[in-house]
């Protein structure tokens, strides 16, 4: 293909798993992906792994909180976030779980070998202890004044007005965010990786470039103030790995995080047969690059790198650092619907709208990018609609109703294409580099070419004369061949407009593609790729958002909820559920049955058909007072032979039983027979 052919292995940071994907994670998500698919079009051996961060106090407490286990919740957690990473087009080789077999094996081996080398030493250090709760708490799982300004509320580990940081021991009137107890000092045993030991090897490592300038001249800062032993362990209570032959002691979640990347692509390697150590190596010719956000910047540069290094693994080639994402020119806001869920986002935009914007946003660097609304739609509308997709839209039909759908023998305009062409290099190099940003720019400043080529001909004009029609159908010929290039160059960013573009060229493109033209070819009918975004669409997302928020706040689990009572079942996928035909049915009839102390005989109206089914709910409704009701009922359970007689289905009700019943129905409208999807 283009160059010789890499071995890459891409990572994301890993979504922690107590809570929605939003707009912030997308912007690193999106980042990742359009480079992984950039790398593969061009013909690179590409892989790319994620995976939910399942360990940690926090998880282990939202549990409790929700009245399940920790490894249901991850579950759970882990499905939601892969669904939304899927359906924004972020294509992973695989997304994994820390809580793994593989993991659990990794953190072991990588704690053995430095423990071995004697990188790890142990010494008692006295924390704040929760009396009620009866478990040590982590910094932000503290609350109190700070020390140095006297601020309250603040949090165990930094103060939000004057920047300080602290111990937690050091804080004033320390409370427990779990129980709200007062804290008191209790000594522990902990396990410690000796970081010191790796500066050198650090210092030169930033050098070479594996980060980016101004994250390097960052991390300095922890040279200067001088490194430390770099605490590994967490007592009991706590959801995560066991520490090798140290009973009650478990790995930081920080520990097994980063393994994570390798535990998720070791799974991969299983199932695809590839080899692991390839990449992994010491003298692996692979190379592994970690997209991450400028927060977690020094457990990335400096922790993971230095335990890589003295476990006998490859250390990364580079990690590529990203800022964070603004609305309308501030943070994130739950109050002003701001705040958005991934999820909330797809409920009513298309997802290449926000591919596209960040694309157009991104660079090398590690500012913030700031997700402004009106600017939003306004270059959706003028960038995609206005310019690229038009270019198809104007020469498409000629094409298809006067010559056959099949394009021309002939080029026009060879300058033209040369430019659309040469280019080729210059965009892939913005692409390798992630300036995102300067090849959006090329390519719109080339779609407005393309533009000022059809306005000049006038296709629409020339078609009317005879004596041009060879003329017009060149010209829209080269239109569709400049709209392909475009395409090429869009397709890491719009994967699924690409995808519809392609049905319509009877194409399938790859980075080279750009270099041929389509002549004598079939072309299909045009469908459009891409429609106008409304600013109405927008204020809608932003009014659901702050409605996620209440809905978040109304449903808050307490230990006395139905939720915490009767948690929800083992998740099940589509295809199960696509198994079960619900629809509404009218009961025509209700009566008592003799002799039985709990059911109801219903005759439910499916409106081509009748059915009997027997009804548990004699205790909470009298046969008369569900006479003309309409619900919900499984119509395609196998039939029951009962004493009483056959039921034929079974009706949907909610509650915990006697009199607390209620039996599901439909809104007004519902017609007996429609299906329930």
């Amino acid at each position: 293909m283009s160059q010789t052919n890499r071995k890459i292995l891409v990572t994301s940071a890993l979504p922690y798993a107590n809570g929605s994907i939003h707009l912030g994670h997308l912007l690193e998500h999106i980042q990742t992906d359009i480079w992984t698919r950039f790398q593969r079009m061009r013909g690179h051996q590409c892989y790319s792994v994620c995976a939910d961060d399942a360990h940690g106090t926090p998880v282990m407490l939202k549990a409790q909180e929700l009245g399940i286990t920790p490894e249901e919740m991850v579950s759970r957690t882990r499905a939601e976030h892969h669904q939304d990473l899927m359906d924004f087009g972020i294509d992973y080789d695989n997304y994994y779980v820390t809580h793994s077999d593989e993991n659990r094996e990794l953190c072991e081996l990588i704690y053995n070998r430095l423990d071995e080398s004697g990188y790890i030493v142990k010494r008692t250090i006295s924390q704040l202890f929760d009396p009620e709760k009866q478990m040590f708490l982590p910094d932000r799982f503290v609350k109190g004044t700070c020390p140095k300004c006297g601020a309250e509320d603040q949090n165990g580990d930094s103060c939000d007005v004057c920047s300080a940081t602290y111990s937690p021991v050091e804080m004033k009137n320390p409370r427990s965010v779990v129980s709200g107890a007062t804290p008191v000092l209790k000594d522990s045993e902990h396990f410690f990786f000796d970081l010191p030991q790796f500066g050198d090897m650090l210092q030169e490592w930033m050098k070479s470039g594996a980060v980016q300038a101004e994250m390097a001249n960052k991390l300095q800062e922890w040279f200067e103030d001088g490194l430390q032993q770099w605490d590994i362990s967490r007592d009991a209570p706590y959801f995560g790995f066991e520490i090798p032959g140290a009973p009650g002691k478990y790995f930081y979640v920080w520990v097994d995080a980063p393994v994570g990347y390798m535990a998720s692509f070791k799974n991969l390697c299983t199932r695809e047969n590839i080899d692991f150590d390839a990449f992994w190596n010491k003298d692996s010719d692979a190379e592994l690059y970690h997209f991450i956000g400028k927060d977690i910047t020094y457990f990335h540069s400096l922790f993971w790198p230095a335990m890589l290094e003295g476990a006998g693994f490859r250390k990364p080639t580079g990690v590529n650092v990203h800022g964070f994402v603004t609305v309308n020119g501030a943070k994130m806001s739950k109050s002003k619907g701001t705040f958005i869920k991934g999820r909330t986002f797809l409920d009513h935009l298309n997802p290449e709208y926000l591919r596209y914007y960040y694309a157009s946003k991104l660079n090398d660097g590690v500012t913030d990018i700031d997700l402004n609304f009106e600017d939003f739609v306004l270059k959706v509308n003028a960038d995609l609609v206005g310019k690229v997709v038009n270019i198809a839209s104007r020469c498409a039909s000629f094409i298809t109703k006067r010559f056959d759908g099949k394009l021309s023998d002939n080029v026009l305009e060879p300058e033209l294409i040369a430019e659309f062409q040469q280019a080729s290099a210059t965009i892939a190099g913005y692409f390798e580099k992630r300036q995102y940003n300067r090849a959006i720019r090329d390519i719109m400043a080339l779609a407005d070419k393309a533009n000022q080529f059809i306005d000049a001909n006038a296709p629409w004009v020339t078609i009317k004369d005879e004596n041009k029609q060879q003329f017009t159908h060149d010209v829209c010929s080269l239109g569709i061949n400049l709209f392909r290039i475009l395409v090429t160059y869009l397709k890491p960013v719009l994967p699924t407009m690409a995808a519809g573009a392609e049905e319509f060229l009877n194409d399938n493109l790859n980075w080279d593609s750009a270099s041929s033209l389509l002549t004598g070819h079939a072309i299909n009918k045009f469908k459009p790729l891409m429609q106008r975004v409304d600013m109405e669409k927008v204020e809608q997302l932003i009014e659901a958002s702050k409605e996620d928020l209440q809905a978040t706040a109304d449903k808050a689990i307490d230990p006395d909820s139905e939720l915490a009572k009767d948690p929800i079942g083992e998740t099940i996928d589509f295809n199960d559920f696509a198994k079960v035909d619900l629809r509404v049915a009218l009961i025509a009839n209700a009566e008592h049955v003799e002799g039985a102390e709990k059911l109801l005989r219903l005759e439910l109206d499916l409106g081509s058909e009748t059915r009997q089914v027997f009804a548990g709910i004699k205790s909470a409704y009298a046969p008369e007072d569900l006479i003309g009701k309409h619900t919900l009922m499984v119509a395609n359970l196998a039939p029951r032979k009962m004493r009483f007689g056959l039921s034929e289905g079974m009706v949907l009700a909610a509650g915990p039983g006697g009199k607390d019943l209620w039996i599901m129905e439909p809104h007004a409208g519902a017609k007996p027979g429609m299906k329930v999807k």
